[in-house]
């Protein structure tokens, strides 16, 4: 049974009304039903929507997690799969200018799709100069906030360059005079927000970055290399982390049970799965296994089985979250468990206990 949360009703009421209620952000929505992240728990959101005739947009299970959504009937939401390319000419002064293509698909109610709007800095306004700003101001402010770059805007939709310590390096390297921004500036890069984080890896690396522009056609963040390494630690950790506990159990129990002593362990309702080693066993199974006593003595640990198995399954229900893709990754406090029981583990093996 679905506890439909008041605020929600309260939109639904005002959109009935052909009213526009306040847009909130996508954390809000999910902490009117008790939960801090999307993952498998995204369902029980959606039918609520369902219930109430709503949809958000754009669709709260893919956009970045304290960006604004807009509340709608779910008869006005786009389900079309289209997509459109499109130019867009970059004015820099001299008679210099750039076509860059885009590709922009339109917003879609139900898509996976990991779009570069998802993180944190394609949602930030990044910090601009200006042509004629004195080019000693320009590398002040790259110093003082430890930038390689600086967008050259004169609006927040008008991008006329990109000033880096490459082009002013470059530059002066040749002897060139560079008194304003305008002299050192070059044509700059930009993608659209809906743009898939994976297809456009490479234009960052190659450039060390890129302009995100949103669907009102302003720039939005900017997303540069460390950037994503960033977002790939939040994501890749976890996985690291769960395989090197993994590693660590199977070292643990391996060469200390017979075939028929894991086959016993094997889940009942997978009777068919054939057992050889400790390599086929699930991540229940090795608990399944621990949990009885007279296993556990064979691994001549001393410490308390109760205290191990408790945590190992507290690794398993987060492993279960990790292994969904949950599109916000997992929160900071499971993380440290998984650190925590790494190091417990190498601390073990150090002692030359496993």
């Amino acid at each position: 049974m679905i506890n439909t949360p008041p605020r929600l009703l309260e939109i639904a009421e005002q959109v009935k009304n052909g009213k526009s209620p306040q847009k909130e952000t996508v954390r809000t929505l999910l902490g009117w039903f008790g939960i801090q992240r999307r993952g498998r728990v995204v369902n029980i959101v959606h039918q609520t929507l369902d219930s109430l005739g709503l949809r958000t947009k754009p669709n709260f299970e893919y956009a970045f997690i304290d960006g604004l959504v807009e509340f709608l009937p779910a008869q006005t939401i786009e389900t079309n799969n289209k997509s459109s390319q499109i130019d867009i000419v970059i004015p820099v002064p001299e008679d210099i200018t750039e076509t860059i293509s885009i590709f922009q698909p339109e917003i879609v109610a139900m898509d996976p799709t990991y779009r570069i709007g998802k993180l944190a800095s394609a949602n930030k306004p990044p910090l601009s100069v200006k042509l004629d700003m004195k080019l000693e101001v320009a590398t002040s402010l790259m110093l003082l906030h430890d930038f390689s770059q600086l967008p050259v805007m004169e609006t927040e939709r008008d991008v006329r360059g990109i000033i880096s310590w490459e082009t002013i390096g470059s530059r002066l390297a040749l002897g060139q005079v560079c008194k304003n921004v305008r002299d050192c500036m070059e044509p700059h890069h930009e993608i659209s927000v809906e743009v898939s984080l994976f297809s456009i890896i490479d234009t960052i690396v190659m450039h060390e970055y890129v302009l995100i522009r949103d669907s009102t056609n302003k720039i939005c963040g900017i997303v540069t290399t460390s950037d994503l390494s960033q977002q790939f630690r939040q994501l890749g950790e976890p996985f690291l982390l769960l395989g090197e506990i993994e590693n660590y159990i199977r070292h643990l129990i391996q060469d200390k049970f017979t075939i028929a002593d894991l086959e016993k362990t094997r889940n009942p309702s997978d009777k068919g799965r054939k057992i050889t080693s400790v390599f086929d066993l699930t991540f229940g199974e090795y608990i399944r296994l621990l949990q009885i006593p007279i296993h556990w003595s064979k691994l001549k640990l001393l410490i308390d089985r109760g205290v191990f198995i408790e945590y190992l399954d507290k690794v398993r229900l987060i492993r279960n979250d990790v292994m969904h893709f949950d599109p916000d990754g997992i929160p900071e406090s499971d993380l440290a468990k998984l650190r925590e029981f790494v190091h417990f583990l190498q601390g073990l093996s150090t002692l030359g206990v496993m």
